[in-house]
């Protein structure tokens, strides 16, 4: 199962790093030819604006799963530190949620893309990309969080047990 685990991470961070780096340098290059163009000659990118705000939208939401991978969501961590006793278990409610969001996230995006895909006016102000190929983000994403966070519940589950099992063998061994 390690392996298996190892192989999807390895998959889904290629997808997640590539594209975030490729996007970022898009919008970096837009902006940048843009600024440039404004000073030195009367010519604009008037869509420079309209790449920044799509990359934004999608690295934020391409971001989401990258932080799961790297576990860097927010979540409760001051109370399990007062409590050990409630740390598997808000952990627990902590992916749970997570994988909640996830599935949510994945049905109304796909009801979005939906919806976009069959209004043929729905397009980007000065482009005129169909809206659809940024909703399709959504599912997508959700699908890659939901996976993320359920490899990381399986691990966690996995790997609490013996270590708790282990620590108490090694105390007992050595008193």
């Amino acid at each position: 199962m390690k392996r298996i685990f190892r192989r999807v991470d390895r998959w889904l961070g290629h997808i997640e790093d590539w594209s975030l780096f490729t996007a970022v340098v898009l919008a970096l290059v837009a902006a940048m030819v843009n600024i440039v163009l404004r000073k030195t000659t009367s010519y604009s990118l008037y869509w420079s604006d309209e790449v920044v705000r799509k990359v934004i939208f999608f690295t934020t939401f391409m971001g989401a799963s990258a932080a799961i991978r790297r576990r860097s969501l927010i979540r409760i961590d001051a109370f399990p530190q007062l409590f050990p006793l409630f740390e598997k278990p808000l952990t627990i409610l902590s992916h749970v949620s997570v994988m909640v969001f996830a599935a949510v996230m994945t049905w109304l995006g796909y009801g979005m893309a939906q919806i976009t895909y069959r209004d043929a006016f729905a397009k980007t102000s000065t482009l005129q990309i169909p809206e659809w190929y940024f909703y399709a983000v959504l599912p997508l994403v959700g699908v890659m969080m939901f996976v993320r966070t359920t490899m990381q519940l399986i691990e966690e589950w996995n790997n609490a047990s013996p270590q708790t099992d282990g620590d108490d063998k090694q105390t007992e061994e050595g008193r």
